[in-house]
């Protein structure tokens, strides 16, 4: 049974959350107090994960920490259809690479926002936050704009969506909860109504579903 180490109001647990619902994956949810208890930094948490983060997948004798890794593991052992992480296309992998990266850069800038905001750390540099989740939303709306020009509706060329497109989602749909506002992003916000879209779609706190239908 997959055990995922999970705090509901994490973004990245969320990707998890996210991708164990598209692939239709039972799992076992284990609680982990991040806020107000810091669950997370205790003794037996470190033991597991010592970098004292979430979240942390444990699937038979692999336990494995980093959002971005687990998703290419749950998508590549599980995703039989090969369609979230395209084994035999190497430009398409090396592309889903970069914007893996560039999803933990939209962590460390909308999500430390948002722990500023929302959870009161004051160990950031708020406005600098704010500007850097601007920088980079600018060049995810440009690229989408560009790809919808091509007809293509996701990060990463294709028909469909890939751990890309996961990777970097919940920090912007909860941006707002960091004062980042995503009012000047018209790509961004259509990339995001069509990514509810999906077939197993699920919400957490902050994340609403898709409106109506278009």
């Amino acid at each position: 049974m997959i055990e995922l180490y999970d705090y509901e109001l994490s973004g990245n647990c969320y990707k998890i959350r996210l991708m164990l619902s598209f692939l239709n994956l039972d799992y076992l949810s284990k609680k982990v107090e991040f806020h107000p208890g810091r669950e997370h930094k205790s003794e037996k948490f470190l033991e597991i994960n010592p970098l004292g983060q979430l979240p942390v997948l444990s699937d038979t004798n692999l336990v494995l920490r980093d959002a971005q890794a687990i998703l290419v593991y749950l998508a590549r052992k599980y995703d039989k259809k090969n369609i979230w992480y395209p084994i035999d296309d190497p430009e398409k992998l090396g592309l889903i690479a970069q914007w893996l990266s560039f999803g933990d850069l939209i962590t460390g800038s909308s999500s430390a926002a948002r722990l500023h905001d929302t959870l009161f750390y004051n160990e950031f540099d708020i406005e600098e936050c704010r500007e850097r989740a601007h920088a980079q939303f600018r060049i995810l709306d440009e690229h989408l704009f560009f790809q919808e020009q091509l007809n293509q509706s996701w990060i990463c060329d294709g028909e469909k969506p890939t751990i890309a497109d996961i990777a970097c989602f919940p920090y912007i749909a909860l941006s707002e909860e960091g004062g980042i506002s995503r009012m000047s992003y018209p790509a961004i916000r259509r990339w995001m109504d069509r990514f509810k879209r999906i077939d197993g779609f699920i919400v957490m706190p902050g994340v609403f579903p898709a409106g109506p239908g278009h």
